[in-house]
């Protein structure tokens, strides 16, 4: 069964953990008649094969006697073609070498495909359709089988692998056609799904329309992890690529209401009362408080009720963020009920892992201005960490409270900063001495409050890392301009940076140092220009060019495609009710585009 095992060099092949000498032994033991002793080596081969769908020189190696082992072997034949699957569907640089070995190992396994065991030909339908290319000479089998085959969902995945694989598109197209009316739900999206995949934009009404009918009476299936190679797409990524048609499927009850909001623009009003209706936990709540931050809102917003009087605090706290972001009348009010009743989760909750603390409560400032000054007067009278942003919106209201925010240092550090001289004398000598106890941040609050510079350029100058120094150097002269120009040669060092935000950010700072443009500019031009996936870091280099009221020849493609794209252009993080910060890149952009014209 493996014979011609020991002919192999296995220790000059290579697999996921390095040498592959361990790999004979391996597969010998996926051999043994002891069931307990093959499943611990099929577990090692996968690991060591397919190692997170990256394919070796030894998968390639190894193909041929997993094959002979699901041939031939006393069990598992299941779990092999898995494997071989796994192998053909690899990635990495050896996936072609791979992937011909599996081809090359097909014609022997191809009495599976009628095996009896449904699950054996869905696999040997999936082995077929990841080698691509390769399988060409397989159409006329598959195309039988189609013909032959009872069980529903085998004959659905061959319509999926010939569609994927018919080299005659018009054939294919004619055969998926005739199959939308097909009795088994299954088929007729399976039919669906293949023709969208390649139908022009914007998706055909009627064709979507068959499509989701078929999902919505097709037994539910788990699309994320689907066997299919790379050219397949899942119907409701098809879907996402026509915000019309993600909108009609949300409509027919996917949940694709809060996908939708991440990838295209100016769909919050469309899919709001879906997410509102569906909202039943705090995440859920927050996505609602995301998409109202993007709409003028001022409405009652009577469903939030029974979330904002939950007995589970993260409800209550998400609800009424929601409530803020979508300016639901009496907002303001629920704030100052929440900060009341539940200050310690106003405070510090978060709903998801990488949630700020605090958010309700400085974005009711955030949201409502001057009207959020009895929630500003609360923080002033007991000043927390966490809501102390709120105060640099109330600057006579932080003036009051200079002691406590002392107290609270570093953490008040903006905070006083943004008083300047009025923070007075106890202010900067409390900043002094968290800046002699190394604190940069202090050390910077206390220049902007004081005029004195010396702390802070004297903390970045000590700095033992050369990386650590120049990146502190671009922070401190971004914060405070002229009266740290000594640190310029630091900074100047930073647009050698390997990352063009580092660049960018530094041409800022040099920028905010000595007004010269016609050497920055370009340079965060250059960042702008030469991304093709905008992200966050992405909005300083907008506001820098705002500042300078410069927009480079070189940037203006990229930002006029920031500014009109129908899709967003800056990536969402996970939600914590915060506004997308796609709307923040929109907005910047346009005037940008002004300021230029």
């Amino acid at each position: 069964m493996l014979d011609g095992i020991d002919e192999v060099e296995w220790a000059a092949l290579e697999h996921a953990y390095g040498s592959a000498d361990d790999v004979p032994d391996l597969l010998r033991s996926a051999g043994s008649v002891d069931a307990r002793v093959r499943e611990e080596a099929l577990d090692g081969l996968v690991s060591s094969l397919c190692h997170q769908g990256s394919v070796y020189s030894a998968t390639a190696a190894a193909v041929p006697f997993v094959a002979r082992l699901a041939l031939e072997g006393p069990g598992d034949r299941l779990a092999l073609l898995w494997l071989l699957h796994g192998a053909a569907d690899g990635t990495g640089p050896e996936y072609r070498q791979v992937r011909r070995a599996v081809a090359t190992a097909l014609p022997a396994l191809l009495h599976l495909a009628v095996d009896e065991e449904p699950s054996v030909r869905r696999t040997m339908v999936w082995i077929v359709a990841a080698c691509e290319e390769a399988s060409l000479p397989l159409l006329p089998l598959l195309r039988a089988r189609l013909d032959e085959e009872e069980d529903v969902e085998v004959r659905a995945d061959l319509v999926t692998a010939l569609g994927l694989l018919d080299v005659s598109p018009d054939n294919s197209s004619a055969r998926n056609r005739a199959l939308l009316s097909a009795t088994e739900p299954l088929i007729r999206k399976a039919a669906a799904t293949d023709l969208l995949r390649t139908a022009p934009l914007p998706l055909p009404t009627a064709l979507v329309e068959s499509a989701l009918a078929a999902h919505n009476a097709a037994p539910a299936a788990e699309e994320a992890d689907h066997p299919w190679p790379g050219s397949y797409r899942p119907l409701t990524d098809r879907l996402m690529d026509d915000p019309d048609a993600a909108l009609r499927a949300v409509e027919h009850g996917l949940p694709l209401a809060w996908q939708l909001t991440d990838v295209w623009r100016d769909r919050e009003r469309d899919v709001l009362p879906w997410l509102a209706a569906s909202a039943e936990d705090a995440e859920d709540l927050c996505r609602v408080a995301r998409v109202g931050a993007a709409l003028e809102g001022g409405e009652p917003a009577p469903w939030l009720e029974p979330h904002l009087g939950s007995e589970d605090p993260a409800v209550r706290v998400a609800a009424t963020h929601a409530a803020v972001r979508l300016r639901v009348p009496g907002a303001v009010g629920l704030v100052l009920r929440l900060m009341d009743e539940l200050p310690e989760e106003a405070a510090t909750l978060r709903t998801t892992p990488l949630a700020a603390p605090g958010a309700v409560v400085p974005a009711a400032v955030e949201v409502f201005g001057t009207a959020a000054e009895p929630v500003a007067r609360r923080i002033a009278s007991q000043p927390r960490a966490e809501w102390l942003a709120a105060l640099l919106h109330f600057p006579s209201l932080a003036a009051t409270c200079v002691d406590d925010l002392i107290r609270l240092l570093p953490a008040s550090a903006g905070v006083l900063a943004a008083l300047g001289r009025e923070a007075g004398p106890a202010a900067a000598e409390a900043l002094r001495a968290w800046a002699e106890d190394g604190d940069l941040t202090a050390a910077t609050a206390l220049a902007r409050i004081t005029g004195d510079t010396g702390p802070a350029t004297d903390m970045v100058r000590s700095l033992t890392d050369a990386v650590e120094r120049r990146r502190a150097a671009v922070t401190v002269a971004g914060e405070l301009g002229p009266p740290v120009a000594a640190l310029l040669p630091l900074v100047e060092e930073r647009l050698r940076a390997p990352a063009r935000e580092s660049r960018a950010d530094a041409a800022a700072a040099i920028w905010r140092v000595t007004g010269r443009t016609h050497d920055t500019a370009p340079v965060i031009a250059d960042q702008l220009a030469r991304h093709g996936a905008l992200h966050e870091p992405h909005l300083g280099a907008l506001r820098a060019l705002i500042a300078m009221r410069e927009l480079p020849t070189a940037a203006r493609p990229a930002v006029e495609h920031i500014a009109s794209s129908p899709r967003r252009v800056v990536s969402g993080f996970p939600c914590d009710g915060t506004p997308h910060p796609d709307l923040t890149a929109r907005k910047l952009a346009r005037r940008l585009l002004a300021l230029a014209d």
